[in-house]
């Protein structure tokens, strides 16, 4: 009953994927685990694997690594492994229909939002960017990008200091969670699969560096929140005469006005104007220095303009 005895292919690859790849492993039979190539990274650039790959080292479970599933070795590969589901949690790559084809009970995915909110690359930070409430959905996989059919989800508030970081950690647990409890009901027939309503969907396309600087046009609300959902990647920041000067937490001060982009002090601490309120530089991190306290940073620093208003 449950399915335990069926075969499973894992496909995933950052830290995400870890929880549901420790999950699967202790209750069912992995056959194979697929994941990016090694790639450069730090200031070496050396070869590193990632992280999902280190786990099914010490798990001894097989490990590939084709450089995409588009290949006919890559497709001949996963065929010969007879999976009867293909798990995919944060690969990186989209399935293609000769793919999605092999296994008798299809791919199942782990996303991390509540479809149809959030299809795309960056569900978390737009969740942390837009709403109070967030979660996982375990879905079938077909050709579009997180179009498929809904089997399970379940839902979490979004703490008010929680960073993207934190909240992919709260997800990541939640989602292997959530996959172990569905995966006997779906080997079981006991969940029918409910269609996304496509007018309902919102988009997370994939970030870029440059989607990291902030706008003071914004109000000090919103730019809060781009910073705990921008952190650790891509980061917030903004340019003091040339600098870049990274942002890790701040707070609005909704009531302040001021004139957007212009640099003030509050407290002994840098502030900067925004079209509401002001935003108070609480963490930052100049070009080649360490991270430090707005307090900190602003001792340190002769060229914040001095500009006090109450």
């Amino acid at each position: 009953m449950g399915g335990m005895d069926k075969r499973i292919v894992f496909m995933g690859s950052p830290d995400f994927a870890v929880p549901a790849l420790q999950a699967l492993a202790k209750n069912w039979s992995i056959v194979g685990v697929v994941t990016q190539p090694d790639r450069p990274a730090g200031r070496g650039r050396k070869l590193q694997p990632p992280i999902v790959k280190v786990l099914a080292h010490e798990l001894q479970l097989p490990i590939f690594q084709p450089k995409t599933l588009r290949e006919t070795a890559a497709i001949d590969l996963i065929r010969k492994l007879a999976p009867d589901v293909i798990v995919v949690v944060a690969f990186g790559q989209i399935l293609k229909q000769d793919v999605l084809a092999i296994p008798s009970y299809g791919c199942i995915n782990v996303h991390a939002s509540l479809l149809p909110r959030w299809r795309g690359a960056a569900p978390i930070q737009a969740a942390i960017l837009h709403d109070e409430i967030t979660g996982v959905t375990i879905m079938q996989m077909d050709e579009g990008l997180d179009t498929g059919p809904i089997l399970s989800q379940r839902s979490v508030p979004i703490q008010h200091e929680m960073t993207a970081g934190d909240l992919s950690v709260a997800l990541a647990q939640m989602g292997a969670e959530l996959l172990i409890d569905t995966l006997p009901l779906y080997f079981d027939g006991a969940i029918k699969p409910r269609a996304q309503v496509d007018a309902e969907a919102t988009q997370a396309p994939r970030l870029v560096k440059a989607d990291g600087e902030l706008d003071f046009n914004r109000p000090a609300e919103y730019l809060t929140r781009q910073i705990r959902a921008f952190n650790p990647w891509p980061g917030s920041f903004f340019y003091l005469e040339g600098v870049q000067i990274r942002v890790f937490r701040a707070q609005a001060l909704v009531q302040k006005q001021a004139v957007p982009g212009k640099r003030y002090i509050i407290d002994s601490q840098p502030a900067l104007g925004t079209r509401k309120g002001m935003l108070v530089l609480s963490e930052v991190q100049a070009a080649g220095k360490k991270r430090m306290s707005g307090r900190e940073f602003l001792r340190g620093t002769h060229n914040w303009i001095e500009d006090q208003e109450d």
